[in-house]
């Protein structure tokens, strides 16, 4: 892809498992149904993504589906999330299960929050 606003780059991507670890140990978590997603404030001045979907929800096409599905969910949202913030979903138990878009309404409301302008409260 090119550089523009649809890709999703390595640069806004969570790719270490220490990542996933600190995320893990010091962000703030919410939860959906289907979804456990972790926040955190980032000194990378970047919007990163992170995506867990394990065994637990599907075989390796079920897995691919919603992981799929999910960083298209942050790649045409981006404007939701706090540019300072790196962000891990998990997928739980029955994501698979879901369409794209009863995946997006789930997700959209909590990463809607997001959507005023201004300093988020921690």
């Amino acid at each position: 892809m090119s550089g523009d606003r649809e890709g999703f780059p390595r640069e806004a991507r969570l790719t270490r498992r220490s990542e996933f670890l600190l995320l893990g140990r010091r962000g703030r978590k919410f939860y959906t149904p289907h979804f456990i997603i972790i926040r955190r404030d980032n000194d990378h001045l970047g919007q990163r993504l992170g995506v867990t979907v394990s065994s637990k929800v599907g075989n390796a096409v079920v897995r691919n589906r919603v992981k799929r599905g999910l960083r298209e969910f942050f790649r045409r949202g981006r404007e939701n999330f706090r540019p300072d913030q790196d962000t891990v979903i998990i997928a739980r138990r029955g994501a698979g299960q879901l369409s794209y878009p009863a995946m997006t309404a789930e997700l959209r409301k909590l990463v809607g929050v997001q959507r005023h302008a201004g300093p988020q409260p921690q």
